[in-house]
């Protein structure tokens, strides 16, 4: 019994870690590991410890409204300019006690985004998209691994703020009892007491609760943005360039050179040979020159063409193993020949000048 494998699921299994080019793409559309129970957590603990340090102010500045309510403001005529100045004064009394809070809470809601994703701005993730709102896709989510653990998170997150607010009232049960026997300002600090700690032990169980939830979404983020080896090869070719185009690019480049180094090669005083292996050609002008300059070289097939070349077009071939070995070792193409090797080169020309002569 054969059982058929389709190859192209392995191919396509998303197993490499996402390229920093693919990681800021998904950062420019807003896709980013975040946990928006880390923003819950941070307001919430700013928001509390802001009531336990100023939350006495908060109660004297309405306590100071109802105040003038029942002892000023009740005893006024009904009139227009009465009225105005009566909601401006609540209004600018309203601000002064609400604007800290909203203050600290925006504070705190960049905070928390600072601290997960830095700074960002992605428009890209506010186009309205048609695909957000397809009910298919939706159902999928609903119904996907995604949602059930954010189920079971939101599950623990309600036993275990149950659990804490619970021991805190559980600690200070004694006066919750007595509380019918306190003054209505005592039971009421009491109250906003109980109300302060309790934020505050939930917040930092939050915070807690926050971390875990960044991690698992860093995880869940660098998953959902893998990628397959396809993926990786397809991102190489669009930003260095098909390997097979710039191989034919070089190879046609190579070639380009070497046939304007074989158009030079005519243009030679003399071809230095191994007499097979090694080849170089060199020229002298002496009202232009300061010294000969290899024009052309090669070795195995490509001094052999040099040879072949300079022997159609009357260009004097010399043996000189020693010298061919060097030249081609210590000059390239269009540099001058070295100092060291002046005297032997010299020597080269000057045989090939008098054979040229008794010609």
């Amino acid at each position: 019994m054969y059982l058929t494998l389709d190859l192209q699921y392995f191919a396509q299994e998303k197993t490499e870690r996402a390229t920093p080019k693919k990681r800021k793409e998904s950062r420019d559309k807003g896709q980013v590991a975040k946990s928006s129970d880390v923003n819950t957590a941070f307001i919430l603990l700013f928001v509390f410890l802001f009531f336990w340090f100023i939350g006495s102010f908060m109660v004297e500045q309405m306590f100071t409204m109802a105040r003038f309510t029942f002892t000023d403001y009740l005893l006024m005529n009904l009139s227009e300019e009465n009225v105005q100045a009566m909601f401006l004064e609540f209004s600018y009394q309203a601000v002064i006690v609400v604007a800290p809070m909203m203050l600290i809470t925006i504070l705190a809601a960049l905070f928390s985004n600072y601290l997960q994703v830095g700074f960002l701005f992605a428009p890209e993730a506010v186009k309205m998209k048609l695909s957000k709102i397809d009910p298919i896709k939706g159902f999928k989510r609903i119904f996907s691994i995604r949602a059930l653990v954010e189920f079971l998170k939101s599950m623990l997150k309600i036993v275990l703020v149950g659990l804490v607010t619970g021991a805190v009232m559980w600690f200070f049960m004694e006066d919750l009892l007595k509380l019918g026997l306190f003054s209505v300002e005592d039971g009421m600090g009491l109250i906003g007491m109980l109300i302060v700690l309790m934020g505050l032990a939930v917040a930092i169980l939050l915070v807690f609760l926050s971390i875990l939830d960044y991690m698992y979404q860093k995880y869940d983020h660098e998953k959902n943005i893998k990628m397959s080896k396809q993926d990786v090869k397809d991102e190489y070719k669009k930003t260095e360039g098909d390997p097979l185009i710039k191989s034919k690019i070089k190879e046609k480049q190579r070639q380009m050179a070497m046939s304007r180094m074989m158009q030079e090669v005519p243009k030679a005083d003399v071809v230095i040979t191994n007499p097979t292996h090694y080849a170089v050609c060199l020229k002298y002008d002496d009202s232009n020159m300061d010294a000969p300059v290899v024009v052309a070289k090669g070795v195995d097939y490509i001094a052999l063409k040099v040879i072949n070349i300079a022997k159609n077009n009357e260009v004097m071939t010399v043996e000189n193993r020693p010298l061919a070995r060097a030249l081609y070792a210590q000059a390239e193409i269009g540099d001058q020949v070295p100092e060291d090797l002046f005297k032997a080169v010299a020597e080269v020309l000057a045989y090939v000048y008098r054979l040229q002569r008794k010609i």
